[in-house]
């Protein structure tokens, strides 16, 4: 019996991107995010959810997208990844997923360099680009955040 591995897919640009289902604490609608003085620059502020003040983290940036402006239909991914909660602004998530092991591949075997991208799985649909959070922030990002999170 194969084991399956869920994603959340979500898309920025025309491209689509995926978080392993278990990372992702919720999805919600984009709201009001608060700058954050010292932060790195990969921070774009903070938001609270539920009490809990979390990083909001620029996707489009890690990934060399274009930079645009926060639209209304925009969505925020809370995440974990191994040291923090954190949001992700995404264009919309798509869906949830399944697949099996062997559908996915290593990113370096098929793309060199994609520090961010834990690997590629092709669906009937395309293919999906996995997020690695573990990777996301440098260990520099993550100091500086921590030094600028007691200000938020």
């Amino acid at each position: 019996m194969h084991s399956a591995t869920r994603l959340v897919v979500f898309g920025l640009e025309e491209r689509r991107y995926g978080l392993p289902l278990e990372l992702v604490e919720r999805v919600v609608r984009i709201v009001e995010i608060t700058p954050l003085p010292k932060a790195p620059d990969i921070v774009l502020g903070v938001v609270n959810v539920q009490g809990r003040v979390i990083a909001v983290a620029n996707v489009r940036k890690r990934f060399g997208l274009s930079e645009r402006e926060l639209r209304l239909s925009d969505q925020l991914i809370i995440a974990r990844t191994p040291r923090r909660p954190v949001a992700l602004v995404v264009d919309a998530v798509s869906a949830v997923v399944e697949y099996a092991e062997g559908q996915a591949a290593a990113a370096q075997a098929i793309v060199p360099g994609t520090d961010y991208i834990a690997g590629v799985v092709k669906l009937a649909d395309g293919m999906v680009l996995i997020q690695d959070l573990g990777r996301f922030l440098s260990l520099d990002e993550e100091r500086h955040l921590d030094e600028a999170m007691p200000d938020a």
